[in-house]
């Protein structure tokens, strides 16, 4: 499955990755070896604790690799007229006029009105164009959204 990421949350991402492959590594490594050092590793804590540092680590150096693999840089949109990832869109409710970005699910954050391309609301708005407007149901019951402006 693809994952849509701004071209700063790809640096990001891969500077998290080579954290983990680097930094990570090395000092989960040296916790192993002053825990190896300890002696009998059946009753030792420290190097299980150690030992479950680095799985936990290696999981998330796959998890990140296979985000990367599987990365689409989002680019600013050049066709205007239609509501896709990458876009700002300035629409209308009943809730007053909003600014939102489409962007991937790694990057959303609802507080810097950064919604997902996955989410209900991002998934109604895409596809869509300047002037249409859409019903979406929240948890506080229907709201319309009317699309004033694709940048």
């Amino acid at each position: 499955m693809s994952e849509y990421l701004s071209p700063q949350g790809l640096e990001k991402l891969k500077k998290e990755l080579e954290e983990l492959k680097t930094v990570e590594r090395r000092e989960i490594a040296s916790r192993l070896e002053a825990a190896k050092a300890l002696g009998d590793l059946s009753e030792n804590a420290e190097y299980q604790e150690a030992k479950e540092a680095q799985s936990l680590n290696e999981s998330q150096v796959a998890e990140l690799e296979e985000m990367l693999r599987n990365a689409v840089v989002i680019k600013k949109p050049t066709d205007l007229n239609i509501v896709q990832v990458g876009a700002t869109i300035d629409v209308e409710s009943n809730m007053g006029r909003e600014t939102y970005t489409i962007v991937g699910s790694e990057e959303a954050d609802p507080l810097q009105d950064k919604i997902s391309n996955e989410s209900p609301l991002g998934k109604s708005f895409l596809g869509k164009k300047v002037g249409e407007t859409m019903e979406i149901k929240t948890p506080g019951g229907v709201v319309k959204y009317k699309i004033l402006k694709i940048s």
